[in-house]
């Protein structure tokens, strides 16, 4: 699903010399840049570099994949590049729907800037905190992280949507800190309508999925977060949700040996309106938009 994004991961460490030199080029984390070189390397089934704190050298068997690489990437900049070169003005109405704290914080900017760069172009943007067959309730296209998928409907990879287990200062010194993801039934629990009871973490062992139970669910990520922030119990939230609150310390982060799944930002479009030339370019900019960085990834989202 990200092989194209650990592939630019690859090319922007031998452009820079290093993991962290990619890292700056790209905006985001070094260890951003460390996950993809190593799911990139797990896909390839060798390694590709010789890691040093300062630098990063190609092994034998990446210097022979860099080529090829490179013509991959090359190639496929090269469709999207004169896909859009060929765009004709583009007209119609789009029904979108939206989760409402994505829309909130990152997507509703790109669809307005979209509306204001093409003037035969309108959109409604719902926001809906739910996974929802876009053939069935009327839309051009879907924006979820939810794993659902739906027949008559693709599935376009985005970007990855990390999230977070985490709670309260106050509460945790009044219940505890739990260790393990099977003590959450011990615990009140904060629930997201949208993601459900089951909360899914990594372990060396493979995922493991925990049954809450919650005695307040919502299905807006910033009221979860909130009542998460009042010491109501242990909430998952996306991580850019938290991220503020868990740098000041006004939420803990929990059970790091035990990271909480990501889920996968998508856009879900039906395959009779995939041909459409105006859904085609909307598609086209919304990769764009989400890919090589995620924009919660980055210092700037609007860029």
């Amino acid at each position: 699903m990200d092989t194209l994004l650990n592939m630019r991961a690859f090319l922007a460490v031998v452009e820079c010399g290093s993991l962290a030199g990619a890292a700056r080029k790209f905006n985001i984390a070094p260890s951003v840049v460390t996950k993809r070189i190593g799911r990139l390397e797990d896909e390839l089934g060798a390694v590709l570099f010789i890691r040093t704190p300062r630098k990063a050298e190609l092994t034998s068997f990446g210097e022979r994949q860099l080529p090829r690489i490179r013509a991959l990437v090359r190639q496929t900049d090269e469709v999207i590049s004169g896909a859009r070169r060929s765009r004709q003005a583009l007209d119609g109405h789009l029904r979108i729907k939206c989760p409402t704290t994505v829309a909130s914080s990152y997507f509703g900017r790109f669809f307005a800037d979209f509306v204001q760069s093409h003037a035969g172009v309108s959109i409604d943007l719902v926001l809906v905190d739910r996974s929802v067959n876009p053939i069935e309730e009327g839309f051009d296209l879907a924006i979820g992280a939810m794993a659902a998928s739906y027949a008559g409907v693709i599935d376009v990879p985005l970007c990855e949507h990390p999230m977070v287990i985490c709670a309260a200062p106050s509460y945790l010194a009044r219940e505890g800190h739990p260790k393990h993801p099977r003590e959450l039934v011990e615990h009140d629990c904060l629930g997201s309508q949208s993601i459900g009871g089951t909360w899914v973490f990594e372990s060396e062992s493979g995922d493991l999925a925990v049954n809450v139970t919650s005695r307040f669910a919502v299905n807006t990520a910033m009221v979860l977060r909130d009542a998460a922030l009042r010491g109501a119990g242990i909430a998952m939230l996306s991580e850019f949700v938290s991220r503020d609150a868990v740098r000041t310390g006004r939420l803990v982060r929990l059970m790091p040996e035990f990271p909480a799944k990501s889920l996968w930002l998508k856009a879900l479009v039906p395959n009779v309106k995939m041909s459409q030339p105006l859904v085609q370019a909307l598609v086209e900019d919304i990769v764009a938009f989400t890919q090589p960085v995620a924009p919660w990834d980055r210092e700037d989202p609007s860029d």
